[in-house]
């Protein structure tokens, strides 16, 4: 199908003039709406306005532009009907070939402070929408592009095509558009939905600050790849990309070399990455099954990655290795001098010399991400015929947190120790008792049911190492509902513990530690992880 005339219509007019230029240079017509118009003729172009076009002004304050039989009857008209072709030249409509047009930035004027609900209410496109819909719908006749980023592609086509464009083209296009405008409309839904249902509207004053969790939520997700199986080989998997991810989370991925990615290694370098990342000090984390088995901070990455290993270098075997740093060639020799073989390397940059030696290992998956510390504005779970949704466990407990409970306080060392003990425990699945020293983990007890159990199961990892807990710090992502937990963690001979306390038997628990001469501090904030 050949292009003969274009309406162009743009909030984002990013690349629009050159493109415009082109599609003149090829024969085309143009057709555009106010500002799109004045910035094409100012830059020389011949150029239609669509008041001129239609007979009739932009009106009510630029609601009413597009919305016309002769915009429409051009764009919907089916080639193919005759009768479509006889009705649209009876009242004098040309066909329109191809539909250039983006959207009010609603989502750019509701993050604004101090936005109006009138302000909000006047970013909602109505003939946008309307025209793209319409031009998607008919994709057989009409190409709608609503991407920038496509302008360079579909002028190249048109160049090699005599100025046209293929069905294949057309309609790839026009999922694009149609997703497009159901994400627009899902974007608008959820902001209003947020709002509290009883409010009295009141467009000149700052709209209230809508709910995170609107009525009815709509999500936006871009597929990235399919992957070749689930958890198991028997189950189908995918892995798709938040519309608005992020900054620095694992999405934002680039894989250097190795085999693709898995289910499970997405999952669980997902787990590395979000420990690793929000040190500040040289961190590196070993994970497994989601779980640390090895966590620790250093003077230089090297140095964080022994201590890590050391931890359990049984289950570090065919982990995922996460750096919070350049990886350079002292790394990944150091790596090599274990033998450790590694699932995923991740990290935020890696050096050329390191490259080079890491392409050795042909089937290592090396992914590179940008090391940001934000969090999702949600973390979302399926289950049977619905969704849960919570905000992330963003809290860091910092030490004027810390309320000292015990007789005995701890030292500063200590305190060094039993926050970066809580920041690895948030990590672990619950229950979780993970004991420290020196910046380094020493026995991680995990997702057992019973709290007592994880701590055995800490202390015995502990012993297989050849790692003392003589003098440790202990960190538990939830209380102790009864006294039995520090015992069995004194005996391992941890020295200072910190928890969030509230339990019915905080007063047994702490009578516990003193009997045994361990200092303990209350945070108030528990880090279940499930």
């Amino acid at each position: 199908m050949k292009i003969h005339s274009a309406l162009i219509s743009l909030s984002d007019k990013r690349g629009a003039l050159e493109f415009a230029k082109e599609l003149a240079a090829q024969g085309v017509s143009l057709l555009s709406t106010g500002g799109t118009a004045k910035l094409l003729r100012e830059a020389g172009l011949a150029v239609t306005e669509i008041g001129d076009y239609t007979g009739f002004p932009e009106m009510l304050d630029g609601r009413v532009k597009t919305l016309h039989p002769k915009v429409h009857g051009g764009i919907l008209a089916r080639r193919d009907l005759p009768e479509h072709l006889a009705t649209i030249e009876k009242h004098g409509i040309p066909t329109i070939d191809l539909v250039c047009v983006n959207l009010y930035p609603f989502a750019a004027t509701v993050a604004k402070p101090g936005v109006t609900l009138e302000e909000a209410i006047e970013n909602i496109d109505i003939g946008g929408p309307a025209m793209v819909r319409s031009a998607a719908k008919n994709y057989a006749g009409v190409a709608i592009v609503t991407d920038p980023g496509d302008y360079l592609a579909l002028l190249e086509e048109m160049r090699a095509n005599d100025g046209s464009l293929t069905l294949a083209t057309r309609f790839a296009l026009a999922r694009k558009a149609f997703t497009h405008t159901a994400r627009y409309d899902g974007m608008i839904a959820n902001w209003l939905t947020g709002l509290d249902a009883g409010i009295e509207a009141k467009p000149d004053e700052a709209a209230p600050t809508p709910s995170i969790f609107p009525e009815r939520l709509q999500l936006a997700f871009d597929r990235v790849e399919t992957l070749r199986y689930g958890e198991n080989s028997h189950q189908s998997a995918a892995f798709y990309r938040d519309a608005n991810p992020v900054a620095g989370g694992i999405a934002a991925y680039t894989q250097w070399q190795g085999k693709e990615l898995s289910y499970n290694n997405i999952g669980d370098a997902d787990a590395a990455w979000e420990c690793v990342k929000t040190f500040s000090a040289p961190a590196c984390a070993i994970i497994k099954h989601a779980n640390p088995c090895g966590v620790a901070i250093g003077a230089s990455l090297p140095e964080a990655y022994e201590k890590a290993f050391q931890t359990d270098s049984t289950s570090a075997f065919g982990g995922i290795i996460a750096f919070n740093g350049t990886v350079d060639t002292d790394v990944v020799q150091a790596m090599s001098a274990r033998k450790h073989f590694v699932e995923v390397l991740i990290a935020p940059a890696f050096t050329d010399a390191a490259k080079a030696l890491l392409a050795a290992k042909q089937n290592l998956r090396v992914l590179q991400v940008p090391l940001a510390r934000g969090y999702q504005t949600l973390e979302l779970k399926r289950v049977g015929g619905g969704l849960l949704a919570q905000t992330p466990d963003s809290f860091n407990v910092k030490p004027e947190n810390l309320k000292v409970v015990t007789k005995k306080a701890p030292s500063a060392q200590q305190i060094e120790d039993l926050l970066f003990a809580d920041h690895v425990a948030k990590f672990v699945k619950s229950n979780a008792i993970v004991f420290c020293g020196g910046g380094m983990t020493l026995g991680v007890g995990a997702g057992q049911m019973s709290r007592v159990d994880s701590t055995r199961i800490a202390g015995m990892k502990a012993d297989n190492a050849g790692l003392s807990l003589e003098g440790s710090v202990v960190a538990s992502d939830a209380f102790f509902p009864f006294r039995d937990g520090l015992d069995v963690l004194a005996e391992a001979g941890a020295s200072a513990v910190i928890q969030p306390g509230g339990s019915v038997r905080d007063d047994e628990v702490i009578a516990a530690a003193d009997e045994h001469g361990i200092a303990m501090v209350f945070t108030g904030a528990r880090h279940f992880r499930h």
